[in-house]
């Protein structure tokens, strides 16, 4: 008989909050996170999604005594610690860390590489904090990597050493990511506009996210969301661009989907990853329209987020959960007229619906695609 797995529980911290609830409520508002801000000196504010400094602290200070972390540290242990209060870490319990550039921050002004920029240091710090008992597995694979990350924790709860697994995922935004995204003229000038028509550029965020997962739910959870299917899929296109004709993204979507045994037309809800990027859209709709999706409501959560890099895949997941569990689909913010060459079920507004299945997608650098098929039971 095959192994079940199930999510149970999650929490975020964003720009919009530092709950899930928090979250919710402000996206039924449509809030957004998004505004502009100056992070490099002597350049101009641009839009990105960041989260209060001063109020990160203060929270921090609150449920912390040690106060020696860095910034990223403290988003990742509130997002956390909501977890570990409720679920019991054992020799059997898994922790994954999922983030692209991690505490790369640390880097500004040294003429040494310090101690805590290795992303397996700064796994290692989050685990000691928490008395996790195995060794942690970083997953860094490009904006894929919070979506990965839950396939990992499923592949490693299979083998049968684990039990369970906290997955936590995060990025903050820093000089070195913009600096980045800059040298490839990616970064908008406006609020992200994804699948629009007059879209121009991605905008950059911060988020902290975790889940549980575990092959043995408890009978008074108040949800749980089975890990139906997952696939990875590399389409070796380009170090920065995805394949035109969303090879990679398709084989992804079509194995989750093979694996789950379900049908496009069971799907109810897709999660994309929608980066408001001219060639990342488009070869989104040619993959969904490949996959006969193409009717299935659809959002994506980066004009309210920013992309959050290696936090988007898991913070996108607990959105489209929170979703299916409020029978409520949040529309793709600052969409007004298509912008990509295939049709797509762009949700506009609020709108009620019963959702068992979800699809999340990402895609990141290097062509690498991933997706997850989750039921809500």
């Amino acid at each position: 008989m095959k192994k079940e797995i199930y999510i149970t529980d999650y929490s975020c911290v964003t720009p919009l909050g530092f709950d899930v609830s928090s979250n919710w409520n402000h996206l039924l508002e449509g809030q957004s996170g998004v505004a502009l801000h100056t992070i490099i000196e002597n350049q101009e504010a641009f839009y990105a999604s960041i989260i209060d400094t001063e109020k990160l602290n203060e929270e921090f200070k609150n449920k912390f005594e040690n106060q020696n972390f860095t910034r990223l540290e403290k988003m990742f242990l509130l997002s956390l610690q909501p977890l570990v209060e409720k679920h019991q870490i054992t020799e059997e319990t898994a922790f994954i860390l999922s983030t692209t550039k991690g505490n790369i921050s640390l880097l500004k002004n040294q003429t040494e590489l310090p101690e805590g920029v290795y992303l397996s240091t700064l796994a290692q710090k989050i685990a000691d904090t928490f008395g996790f008992k195995t060794k942690p597995v970083v997953v860094s694979n490009a904006c894929v990597s919070g979506v990965m990350a839950i396939a990992v924790a499923k592949s490693m709860i299979l083998t049968g050493k684990y039990k369970d697994a906290f997955v936590i995922a995060g990025d903050e935004v820093s000089e070195f990511v913009i600096s980045g995204f800059n040298s490839f003229q990616a970064i908008g000038t406006e609020p992200c506009k994804p699948y629009d028509q007059n879209r121009n550029g991605i905008n950059i965020g911060e988020a902290a996210a975790a889940v549980y997962i575990t092959l043995e739910p408890k009978e008074n959870e108040s949800f749980r969301f089975k890990i139906l299917g997952d696939s990875a899929v590399n389409d070796a296109n380009h170090i920065s661009g995805p394949s035109r004709t969303g090879d990679g993204l398709y084989a992804s979507i079509r194995n989750a989907m093979t694996e789950a045994g379900v049908t496009p037309e069971q799907i109810g809800f897709i999660s994309a990853h929608g980066t408001a990027t001219l060639y990342n859209d488009e070869m989104e709709a040619i993959a969904f329209n490949r996959m006969d999706l193409q009717q299935v409501p659809l959002n994506s959560m980066k004009g309210y987020y920013g992309h959050c890099l290696g936090a988007s895949g898991l913070l996108e997941s607990i959105i489209s959960m929170e979703s299916a569990r409020h029978e409520t689909l949040i529309p793709s913010k600052n969409f007004e007229e298509p912008g990509v060459s295939q049709p797509l079920n762009i949700i506009t507004e609020n709108q009620p619906a019963a959702v068992k299945y979800i699809l999340k997608t990402a895609s990141g650098f290097g062509g690498c695609n991933a997706a997850v098929v989750l039921e809500k039971c």
